[in-house]
């Protein structure tokens, strides 16, 4: 944090610490790395709680998203409007979840989020597409992405609809033991 002085009100790092799985040093740490993606709009003094959004396009640079396929995707997720342009709430809210503290539950429940690209509460197959071919980055020809969406349907969908609900999703985490340590981003 060097000299500068962040300026919180008691209240307001209470609620944030209640809010996230942070240590009011790491919301510290953490509103230091919002300010410097623009510190020409982000003020030192939050006592006023000033609406300050910052764009997409910052976001998305950072280090921690900047090579993640699904960066757009997260950001839109964890914005309040869903356009990948994040306030300083938005931008504690990723990096909680995707901190190494929060719960398996949580981290799956904004996962299928991520996933679910048509945002409809299910990931059907147009979403399992978009899915893999990020996770490949489209080097899969159309008949191996359509093979492995085919076999993730079967394996998950529990109540054979053709589609996963959260629910399908969630049972699918469980099995994947490696889930808890790759879906995070260290702040």
């Amino acid at each position: 944090m060097g000299n500068k002085q962040t300026i919180f009100t008691q209240a307001q790092l209470d609620a944030y610490q209640d809010c996230t799985f942070f240590t009011r040093k790491e919301i510290l740490r953490l509103f230091d790395r919002y300010r410097d993606l623009a510190p020409q709009l982000v003020p030192l003094d939050y006592t006023g709680k000033p609406a300050v959004t910052l764009p997409y396009e910052l976001i998305g640079s950072m280090p921690e998203l900047k090579d993640n396929p699904f960066r757009q995707r997260i950001a839109e997720v964890f914005s309040e409007n869903g356009d990948g342009n994040m306030t300083l709430d938005d931008f504690l809210d990723m990096f909680s979840v995707l901190s190494e503290m929060a719960p398996r539950d949580l981290k799956a429940y904004y996962a299928f989020k991520i996933y679910d690209f048509n945002n409809d509460d299910y990931i059907c197959k147009s979403d399992l597409e978009k899915t893999v071919n990020k996770l490949t980055r489209n080097e899969l020809t159309a008949e191996e992405v359509n093979l492995v969406c085919d076999k993730v349907i079967y394996e998950a969908d529990v109540d054979n609809d053709g589609k996963l609900s959260l629910e399908d999703f969630q049972h699918m985490i469980i099995r994947a033991p490696d889930f808890l340590s790759t879906f995070h981003i260290r702040i």
